[in-house]
């Protein structure tokens, strides 16, 4: 299309027709897509529910009157068994997932959790954000851990949990060959920040829907001694508040055998 314009003279002068080129944007557009893609990749990295990455488990269908408590970066001392209290007193049973270091520091710990009837997961050795290691590096954090857990308990680990939930192509599958499958969660409680037990309780409530894997935490990822009282605290209050609503807990193989269609993996258990 032309366009006239006014010269300083008041005479109109044509502009000639703006031209972009086919492959200027065809590069335009490729390069937009790719931006695209990338940004949904990268995110996908760290979505604690999503499949892009590799198969895992984050709970049962929305409603589910089920609940699985899970509880990352332990053992840690005291904070650890003053969670075990409150579970042995409401008779709940929950998830731990736990970093192999620790485990080494305090295998009595991870004993009594084992003792006490709860499930033991894998939580890497060092608490690496697996988007960042090589695959040498997270075969090396993820056997540690199982080779730590099964001295201190007697039982080999089955499942994982990546550290922060980062992953990407390929570690997933690293994580199967060497017999382990990937738990995630659908309920974030954000208790490393939170000021108080009621912080926690808002989240849980605000997410809760039914059929969800929790996310909270016995220790941190810094050292064992990390402050979890108000964790502690949140949960007795959780348990009571659910409970009375008619929902079940369980632990994540339990859940994963109610789940349609999803086998218990390599033969394991429920625990």
């Amino acid at each position: 299309m032309k366009h006239n314009a006014l010269t300083p003279g008041g005479q109109q002068a044509e502009i000639p027709p703006l031209r972009i080129e086919s492959n200027t944007m065809i590069g335009y557009v490729a390069a937009a897509l790719t931006a695209g893609a990338a940004t949904f990749a990268g995110m996908h990295t760290m979505v604690p529910w999503s499949q892009l990455y590799g198969a895992n488990f984050s709970g049962l269908e929305a409603g589910t009157p089920l609940l699985g408590l899970t509880f990352d970066d332990g053992p840690n001392d005291p904070w650890t068994m003053k969670l075990l209290e409150v579970l042995a007193r409401h008779q709940v049973p929950a998830t731990f997932f736990m970093v192999g270091r620790y485990v080494r520091q305090r295998p009595d710990i991870a004993l009594a959790v084992h003792q006490a009837g709860h499930a033991i997961g894998n939580h890497g050795y060092s608490h690496p954000n697996l988007i960042f290691v090589s695959g040498k590096k997270l075969r090396q954090e993820v056997e540690e851990t199982s080779k730590a857990i099964e001295d201190a308990t007697g039982e080999r680990p089955f499942l994982f949990r990546p550290p922060f939930g980062g992953r990407r192509p390929g570690t997933f599958k690293t994580v199967g060959e060497m017999k382990l499958f990937p738990v995630m969660w659908r309920v974030t409680c954000f208790d490393w920040t939170a000021k108080s037990p009621d912080d926690i309780l808002k989240q849980a409530r605000r997410q809760i829907a039914g059929g969800e894997v929790i996310l909270l935490h016995d220790g941190g990822h810094l050292g064992i001694g990390e402050d979890r009282s108000h964790t502690v605290t949140a949960v007795d209050q959780l348990i009571r508040e659910y409970k009375d609503k008619g929902f079940i807990f369980a632990t994540v193989p339990e859940m994963m055998q109610m789940r349609p269609n999803v086998q218990m993996p390599f033969g394991s258990a429920p625990r």
